[in-house]
């Protein structure tokens, strides 16, 4: 056994020891994923041998301790612009601003593309607004769309659901792209204006799965139609698109400046930081909000709570998957990976987009399976100055890759599957199905772009 763990292999134990705890306490023990993060940090910490020193400090120690440092790592990253974020998101809901983006795109593409409508929200909406969040806001205007033309259901669904997925997986502020883009040290900007592009080839197959869908399945509504609140005065447009946009363009600019002229002048910089950006956004939305729905400061503060609430969980288990993905990596598995692989090669695209897709079918959280494909990945590329092309390429792979197969382990599956009234066949029959399509043609998008536009 002593020779098994001095080995320079030992690592890929540690590995493989990690997610298997990190699997069963999520799936078999009903752990909450924040508790089952730290506890595998602090097991993977206990197994591995080759944690940083710390002379002055007992090794069991160090392997309690560096969780929690890796941990507020993480947070003090990603807890603002998460918190902001989730501000945002209930604030255009409780505005009426969502509302009015989705009926203006009803209105302005018509009822025959009213499917290119839901998906174009579902893919815009859930930059700032969490998945689920998104669905439920759209959903009563896909049955009230169906009930109304008799046709369309499952094409509508798939829709909002497929267009929702994309961004979720791969735009940040949403939780998983942001702590991607932080791990592997790339460009935020550079990150949301990729994932944008990267997610409009999938979003377009997605339109087309869900019409052959809608011809194959013949599934009725079942449930109620909801009427969506309606407020005295609806908000405008532009001000209805400028939280989401505002710090979008924001946080871009300042990228594509630093990227095309080597440099950018203070104020750019300033106002292109994430934590400003997303914090002009916030104000914008609250603001909005305090007018449509007539709340004082105190009410509208005191309104904060409930996404804050929300937001915190979310900090919570993205920075304790930060714990247990920088964890793994302490454990050495970068060289032990570059050891195991010296004699033949490894296409690090295919590699990411395999750990995340394991990952997601293991366990069931796409964020889950981006923080530990992307630490994994980290490990063993650095900064990727050694790829043949741009590491923005390994975060893309692994975020199509965490939509690969979502079943009964995701709670995305039975948001979708109760909020449309399908049963678990029907659900697996379009929302899997749907989400392996992304996945699939996300991958070879990446693969052949890569190949053509390396962008080193």
């Amino acid at each position: 056994m002593s020779a098994l763990v001095n080995s320079p292999f030992w690592p890929f134990a540690v590995l493989i020891l990690g997610i298997i705890a990190v699997v069963l306490m999520i799936t078999r023990w009903r752990f909450h994923p924040f508790a089952a993060l730290i506890l595998a940090s602090i097991f993977v910490g206990l197994i591995a041998t080759e944690l940083p020193a710390n002379d002055d400090q007992y090794r069991l120690v160090t392997a309690v301790e560096l969780p929690m440092l890796e941990f507020g790592v993480t947070a003090g990253k990603i807890a603002w612009v998460i918190a902001l974020a989730a501000i945002i998101g209930t604030a255009m809901m409780e505005s009426g601003a969502a509302e009015r983006i989705v009926n203006w795109l009803l209105a302005t593409l018509g009822e025959n593309r009213a499917a290119l409508a839901l998906l174009l929200s579902g893919f815009v909406l859930s930059i700032p607004v969490f998945f689920d969040i998104v669905f439920f806001l759209l959903i009563p205007l896909a049955i009230a769309l169906a009930l109304k033309t008799g046709k369309g259901f499952v094409l509508y669904v798939v829709a909002i659901a497929g267009g929702g997925a994309i961004t979720h997986s791969l735009v940040p502020p949403t939780p998983g792209p942001l702590i991607m883009a932080e791990t592997l040290q790339i460009d935020l900007g550079m990150t949301i204006l990729a994932g944008m592009a990267m997610g409009i080839i999938p979003a377009l197959v997605v339109l087309m799965a869900g019409r052959r869908m809608d011809k194959r399945l013949d599934i009725p509504v079942r449930v109620a139609e909801s009427n969506l609140g309606k407020l005295e005065h609806e908000p405008g447009l532009i001000i209805s698109f400028l939280p989401v946009v505002l710090p979008i363009v924001l946080i871009s600019l300042a990228s594509l400046l630093q990227a095309f002229t080597g440099s950018i002048s203070g104020w750019m910089a300033f106002l292109g930081n994430k934590n400003i950006a997303m914090a002009i956004g916030t104000a914008l939305a609250m603001w909005l909000w305090a007018r449509q729905c007539k709340l004082s400061p105190a009410n509208l503060w005191a309104a904060t709570a409930k996404p804050l609430e929300i937001a915190g969980t979310i900090i919570l288990i993205t920075s304790a998957g930060g714990a247990f993905g920088a964890m793994i990596k302490h454990s050495g598995i970068g060289d032990a990976i570059e050891l195991a692989t010296e004699n033949f090669h490894v296409h690090y695209l295919l590699l990411a987009w395999l750990i995340a897709a394991v990952m997601k079918i293991a366990q069931g959280s796409g964020t889950v399976a981006m923080i530990t494909a992307s630490s994994i990945m980290f490990a063993l590329i650095g900064t990727g100055a050694e790829l043949p092309y741009h590491p923005m390429y390994i975060l893309l792979s692994i975020g199509f890759g965490s939509l690969f197969i979502s079943w009964m382990n995701d709670s995305g599956f039975w948001v979708v599957a109760k909020m449309s009234g399908f049963t678990e066949k029907e659900a697996l029959q379009t929302w899997t199905v749907t989400l392996a399509i992304i996945a699939i043609v996300g991958l070879i998008q990446v693969l052949l772009i890569a190949s053509i536009f390396p962008f080193k």
